[in-house]
C-alpha cells in the first residue's frame, strides 16, 4: 500500500501495489511499468484479509493518500505526508477520526510555523517585475511542489510562460493529463538567454548551481521549500530568494490534526519526533517514536 509517489515512500518493483490512480501513474512515470498495480479511488474501501482499506486525501501532493485501515472496530490511520493548507494541485486533506494515528513529523518543532505560500509568490513576482534583464529561477521538487509553484502564480495573475527543465518534462504531462491546468509552458533547453529573461524558470533543486544554469540571464537563485525558514539553508545553497513554501504539515497544523482526529494513540515518523511526542505526553495523548529505516530527508 502506496501513500504517494515521493521516492522516499513509493519504490518500483514490488509484486502487487495497492495505491491510487494519480499514484500508480507516478510510480510508472518514475520507475517504469509496475506490474500487480491495483487503483484505489478516494472514499472506496478494499477487503485485505481481516483488514478494510480505505484512501482518503492527505493534501500533499497529487494522488496523495492517507490509509485508513479497520479491523474489529479499530481504526488506524497512517497520514503518509499531507498538509493541511489550499493546494490547487491535489485534493484537500480530509480528517478521520481514529483510534492510532500515524502521523508524519518533518516540521515537528514549534519553530516551523509556515506563511501563507501566496505572500511568497507576491516576493518572487516583485523581484522579477523589478528585474526585467534576468531571469528568477526556482529550485522546487519535480514532483509536486514544482506543479503547485506554476498553479500559484497563475492564481495571482501570472499568465506568460514559464520555462522549466527538462527533468520535469514528463511530471508536468501527467499532472495536465489529470486535469491539473499549467497554462503556457516551455522547455528552457529550448529556449534562448534572451527570450527567458523576464520570466520565471523552474529546476530542481541540483540544477540552481550546476552548469545547466549558466545558459539563463542572469538568474535571481531562488527556492521554494519548508526549509528556507532556516537561514543556514538558504546560504549553503546560494539562494537569494528564499520562499517559505512546504507541502508538508508545519507545527500549527501537526497539533491541530491530532487535537481534530482525537486519536488515543499517536505514532510519529518521519521527522522530528521528540517534540511533537512530548506535546502529546502533555496532552495526556498516548505517543511513541517509529524509527524508520531509510527515510529521506527531501528538498520538501
Amino acid at each position: 500500500m502506496i501513500t504517494h509517489g515521493h521516492g522516499d515512500h513509493a519504490r518500483g518493483g514490488h509484486g502487487a501495489v495497492l495505491a491510487t490512480e494519480e499514484t500508480l501513474a507516478i510510480m510508472e512515470c518514475r520507475y517504469g511499468a509496475q506490474g500487480g498495480g491495483q487503483s484505489a479511488a478516494y472514499g472506496d474501501t478494499v477487503r485485505l484479509g481481516d483488514v478494510d482499506v480505505t484512501f482518503v486525501p492527505a493534501g500533499h501532493v497529487l494522488g496523495s493518500a492517507q490509509i485508513v485501515l479497520e479491523h474489529r472496530g479499530e481504526k488506524v490511520v497512517v497520514s503518509g505526508d499531507y498538509k493541511r493548507r489550499p493546494d490547487p494541485t491535489c485534493a484537500p486533506f480530509v480528517p478521520v477520526p481514529c483510534d492510532v494515528f500515524i502521523t508524519e513529523a518533518t516540521f515537528g518543532l514549534p519553530v516551523f510555523r509556515h506563511p501563507d505560500a501566496g505572500t511568497q509568490i507576491d516576493r518572487l513576482l516583485q523581484r522579477l517585475h523589478a528585474s526585467p534583464d534576468r531571469c528568477v529561477l526556482v529550485g522546487a521538487y519535480a514532483l509536486g511542489k514544482a506543479q503547485r509553484i506554476i498553479c500559484e502564480l497563475r492564481a495571482r495573475g501570472h499568465e506568460q510562460p514559464i520555462f522549466f527543465h527538462g527533468a520535469m518534462a514528463r511530471l508536468n504531462r501527467l499532472y495536465e493529463s489529470f486535469g491539473v491546468s499549467l497554462g503556457p509552458l516551455r522547455h528552457a533547453g529550448e529556449a534562448s538567454k534572451s527570450e527567458m529573461a523576464g520570466h520565471v524558470v523552474i529546476c530542481p533543486p541540483g540544477a540552481l548551481n550546476d552548469r545547466w544554469s549558466r545558459r539563463l540571464p542572469d538568474p535571481i537563485t531562488a527556492m521554494a521549500s519548508g526549509w528556507m525558514q532556516i537561514r543556514q539553508r538558504a546560504r549553503q545553497r546560494n539562494v537569494e530568494l528564499p520562499l517559505i513554501i512546504s507541502d508538508h504539515a508545519d507545527w500549527d497544523e501537526l497539533t491541530l490534526t491530532i487535537r481534530e482526529l482525537a486519536p488515543s494513540e499517536v505514532w510519529i515518523t518521519h521527522g522530528r519526533e521528540e517534540a511533537l511526542k512530548h506535546w502529546c505526553m502533555t496532552h495526556q495523548i498516548k505517543a511513541c517514536e517509529l524509527n524508520l529505516v531509510g527515510y529521506e530527508d527531501e528538498d520538501d
